[in-house]
């Protein structure tokens, strides 16, 4: 067992474990530690606690120390310089013309680095404009290109439940998400329906997909013959988390007519799937498609902190 801190540098933000040597710290503390671009300054979000060794990404980096009056002034003065760089930048890139939008600018504690953050549809040569930066703020620049995803979670917003967006309120990772979750959730494959305020699909169709995958392997899909107590029958629809089927049958005459059964009380002759989407959602298909595959391409671009 390790004796570990958990620290955050943004909120929301990845949490990074650190060693917290003799210190004993407390959830809300600030500290400075360690990392791979030097010292950082960050806020405590788990206090001292024993974890097992196999669960710790090594080499564990340390805390150097409790934050001082001093440490919290020197910070608060970094964030007033973001604000001032970020202007000066605007300005810089309008003069060199290059098509990109800048998004957010961070010092690093030490002012070893500063990183400036954008967006932009294609590759941009920022060279020229990395040498002017660097001449005005006298250190280390760096820029980064960042996904749609990353720009809403800076920006912020309320998503279409009526609640702070997921991304800026407590999501530490994008995970990928895909047409396929939708589809096994039975929602409307309609990308206005299902596509977040950064226009990718929406985070949270990525909450309740294990339950729907357990649950999806236990039950008869949508076209399967299956055996029921009022004789054989074609599946019609499928009510996932009740584990109810919609079962098409035909009586005494040879007309059909419909009836719900519980999953458990059915038998499965031939489990053939038969996907059926109406006109609207063939239509709309291609398009979110397009969606899923912008979203893997914004997941492995996306620039992370090496801590």
């Amino acid at each position: 067992m390790k004796n570990i801190v958990g620290v955050r540098f943004k909120k929301p933000g990845k949490i990074y474990f650190f060693d917290p040597g003799n210190l004993q710290i407390t959830n809300k503390d600030f500290v400075i530690v360690e990392t791979a671009q030097g010292e950082e300054y960050g806020e405590v979000v788990i206090s001292n606690r024993n974890m097992p060794e196999e669960n710790i990404v090594k080499p564990l980096k340390k805390v150097i120390r409790i934050a001082t009056n001093k440490d919290k002034k020197h910070n608060d003065e970094n964030k007033e310089k973001e604000k001032e760089a970020f202007t000066i930048c605007q300005e810089k890139v309008k003069q060199h013309k290059l098509d990109m939008t800048l998004t957010d600018v961070e010092f690093k504690f030490d002012n070893s680095k500063v990183l400036f953050y954008f967006t932009a549809d294609g590759r941009i040569d920022f060279r020229e404009l990395v040498k002017d930066l660097a001449s005005i703020f006298k250190t280390r620049i760096e820029l980064r290109q960042i996904g749609v995803r990353d720009e809403i979670k800076r920006i912020g917003g309320n998503g279409v439940c009526g609640r702070e967006l997921c991304c800026c309120s407590f999501l530490g990772n994008f995970e990928t998400v895909s047409i396929k979750m939708a589809k096994e959730q039975n929602m409307s494959l309609n990308p206005s329906k299902i596509s977040g305020n950064c226009g990718r699909l929406m985070c949270c169709l990525k909450y309740e997909e294990d339950v729907y995958i357990e649950k999806i392997n236990r039950i008869p899909k949508i076209g399967a013959i299956v055996k029921t107590e009022n004789g054989e029958g074609t599946v019609e629809g499928v009510e996932t988390l009740k584990e109810r089927l919609r079962v098409k049958l035909k009586d005494e005459n040879g007309e059909s007519y419909y009836k719900k059964f519980d999953a458990k009380d059915v038998k499965i002759i031939k489990n053939v799937e038969d996907e059926k989407l109406d006109p609207e959602e063939k239509e709309h298909l291609r398009e979110l498609q397009e969606l899923e595959k912008l979203e893997k391409l914004d997941t492995k671009n996306k620039a992370g902190d090496d801590l």
